[in-house]
């Protein structure tokens, strides 16, 4: 109980910190001016030098010293001036070069020691390592790669060696994943879900790395083949009856599908990008959760299939005929709601409910996305409202919660938490649509 007191704790006034000074720094210009005027402390690159000085000084307290609380405090306070560097550079113009490949290297020299420590720190009840010593060199040795090989040759051809999403949400999973860590260690009982969220950060790892070397224009089209491929293997995986991971992989999808909208307004795309964006959401989100209903809806699954097919097919076709040519809809509206999910209302349910609830919320999942009701995009407007570190606390939340799940082998909490999900969408999505429908009317436009 102390040791989650103390992790609490650090979590809190860290995070407070952040906010405070992410506002003042904002509003008040006596805080720039203080920053351009102590730049040995305050500098972005200072800041990450700072930081890294401060993990070094967590480990040796954690693994070395009867200080492990205070080392906790400590390593939570270097893991958020990740967010504050960042802050600053923006803030104040302060983004150079150096920077870029400056703070992911203070980043891994921040959570790899710690990790590793853990690797061969050994459970007290079970006598086996918290981490896998296998899986963290793995690890390593991606993040070296990353950092030093590829890095080098992107400088030689131009190309910027910025984190990217991928790079900035294993960043956060790492953080948490040391704090994890440090829990487990303390609570020798606690369920180990330590490799499986290890295995996402080598995934994670893996495409920052990989998608620095792809031309922008094609991050779009890769985004949906990839959302297209999830939802083939989903298809493949019902048939074999894993249900668990075949909802799992339309999730993977859901989240190639909401980035590669962005990437195609960002960077621009190939004129085959619609048509491989609309195939994939209809195989993704409208053959692979209605082939779930023939499997598990009893004896009108193939009715209910049938219907929420066609649902799917009709949202789709009048979003690219008539929505996006809609004038009096704003930027970031869906008319109607979204085909991903209204998948996950299916899927969901699919795990929860018997075969006529599932045929009821088939029904509802259906009429809401042929309905007009708006409805905001997530990625395009929630959030983008949404503050960074919020973002990706989430993220990172939501992959350390999905890994207890699949380790726990808990399939109604798996459905359970994916229909509590759309829930907070439906609210969320219904409250912002309302904003911008409000914003658009009075004339002003929302950006």
């Amino acid at each position: 109980m102390e040791r989650i007191l103390v992790i609490m704790g650090s979590g809190a006034l860290g995070a407070l910190f952040f906010f405070w000074f992410s506002h003042n720094l904002k509003k008040k210009a006596s805080v720039r001016q203080f920053v351009a005027s102590h730049l040995w402390l305050m500098h972005p690159n200072a800041i990450c030098y700072w930081r890294t000085g401060l993990a070094f000084l967590g480990f040796y307290l954690y693994f070395f010293s009867p200080y492990q609380s205070f080392a906790i405090f400590i390593f939570t306070f270097a893991a958020i001036l990740d967010g504050v560097d960042g802050v600053v550079a923006r803030g104040c113009n302060m983004v150079s070069r150096l920077g870029e490949w400056l703070d992911p290297m203070c980043d891994k020299l921040t959570y790899l020691p710690p990790l590793v420590g853990f690797a061969y720190t050994s459970n007290s009840i079970t006598g086996l390592p918290i981490l896998s010593p296998k899986l963290i060199w793995i690890l390593v040795v991606i993040e070296l790669v990353g950092q030093f090989f590829a890095r080098r040759m992107l400088a030689w051809l131009n190309v910027s060696g910025a984190a990217n999403n991928f790079g900035k949400i294993k960043a956060i999973i790492c953080f948490a994943l040391v704090i994890l860590c440090a829990l487990m260690d303390a609570s020798p009982g606690m369920l180990n879900i330590g490799n499986g969220v290890l295995g996402a950060c080598i995934v994670l790892s893996a495409a920052s790395m990989i998608f620095k070397f792809i031309p922008n224009r094609l991050y779009a089209d890769i985004l949906s083949m990839l959302n297209f491929m999830c939802g083939v293997s989903s298809l493949i995986l019902t048939y074999h009856h894993c249900y668990v991971w075949a909802i799992c992989v339309i999730i993977m999808g859901q989240l190639f599908d909401l980035f590669d909208g962005r990437m195609a307004l960002k960077h621009g795309g190939t004129k085959y990008g619609p048509w491989l964006d609309d195939i994939a959401d209809f195989v993704s989100f409208g053959l692979a959760p209605a082939y779930m209903i023939i499997i598990k809806g009893g004896s009108f699954a193939l009715f209910f299939a049938v219907i929420y097919v066609v649902g799917v097919a009709y949202r789709l076709v009048r979003f690219v005929t008539k929505d996006k040519g809609c004038t009096d809809l704003p930027t970031g509206i869906f008319n109607g709601f979204p085909s991903p999910a209204g998948a996950l209302v299916v899927l969901g349910a699919s795990l929860v409910s018997g075969h006529m609830l599932l045929w009821f919320f088939t029904a509802v999942s259906t009429a809401l996305m042929v309905s007009n009701i708006r409805f905001a995009h997530l990625g395009r407007v929630i959030l983008q409202q949404t503050p960074k570190p919020i973002f990706f606390l989430i993220s990172a939340t939501s992959i350390v919660v999905l890994a207890y799940i699949l380790k726990t082998k808990n399939i109604h909490m798996f459905g359970y938490l994916i229909l509590t999900s759309v829930v907070f969408y439906l609210a969320a999505g219904r409250i912002w649509a309302q904003k911008m429908n409000a914003t658009d009317t009075s004339g002003s436009t929302f950006d």
